[in-house]
């Protein structure tokens, strides 16, 4: 009888995308166009096309993606959906602390992202922010429907990479120790909210700033007073 190897464990891939846009997303296929020889260069002295509404660069094109999918696009939101999945996915689980909990919540937040798609506008940040805020509304609503205590874990938190540079680099390489997340629940809820989306999340200040509804001067006077918290929390073989 051939040995049998345990299941690899880790953390959940996306649901299918169908499951956000509630019917099967449409797959490129080439078309007779597509097809048929390129056609010859323009002219050196032909007029330059028009500039698109946000920079394709950003985000490695993502705003090009939102802009897609408000022409209707599903197969560009499915795109984003992909993307920016574990991104919400890890926020929502480091702040309920419930994988299958994290994981309706993560779905509806897409859900909801695509009924309001057309409402979102370039603002030169990340899209990410603008998932993560609907996540967050989303737990909040949670939380006062059902009195839902927030909890955190360490066994569930997926492994993130490590950041450089910054004043707090200590804090940031031990962004996965499982004492550091101990120590991290033990702060307020709003510094808590502050070192999760900065460090854990990797997120700029004005990202959390906008997601936790503050100014960048707010979030930055925030971020001290936590990292200062944490460096007295931590035992003295981690500072």
């Amino acid at each position: 009888m051939p040995p049998t190897t345990a299941p690899r464990v880790g953390p959940p891939g996306p649901p299918p995308r169908e499951a956000v846009t509630g019917h099967p997303l449409p797959r490129p296929r080439q078309s007779p166009a597509e097809s048929a020889p390129a056609p010859p260069a323009e002219p050196a002295h032909a007029a330059p096309q028009a500039a698109p509404d946000a920079p394709q660069h950003e985000e490695g094109g993502a705003w090009a993606l939102v802009k897609a999918a408000q022409d209707g696009d599903m197969l560009a939101f499915g795109e984003l959906f992909d993307r920016y999945y574990d991104v919400v996915f890890r926020y929502v689980l480091f702040r309920t602390g419930d994988r299958t909990l994290a994981e309706d919540l993560t779905q509806e937040t897409f859900v909801r992202a695509l009924r309001r798609i057309s409402s979102v506008s370039y603002q030169g940040r990340d899209i990410g922010a603008w998932f993560v805020t609907i996540a967050r509304n989303l737990i909040f609503d949670h939380v006062k429907s059902s009195r839902y205590r927030l909890e955190q874990t360490t066994s569930e938190i997926i492994e993130l990479s490590p950041s450089t540079g910054g004043p707090e680099q200590k804090v940031l390489d031990l962004a996965t120790n499982d004492e550091l997340l101990r120590c991290v629940r033990k702060l307020n809820p709003d510094q808590q909210e502050c070192i999760q989306l900065r460090f854990l999340q990797g997120l700029s200040v004005a990202e959390t700033a906008e997601i936790m509804d503050r100014n960048e001067g707010a979030v930055k006077a925030l971020q001290h007073r936590a990292v200062r918290r944490l460096a007295q929390l931590l035992p003295e073989g981690l500072r």
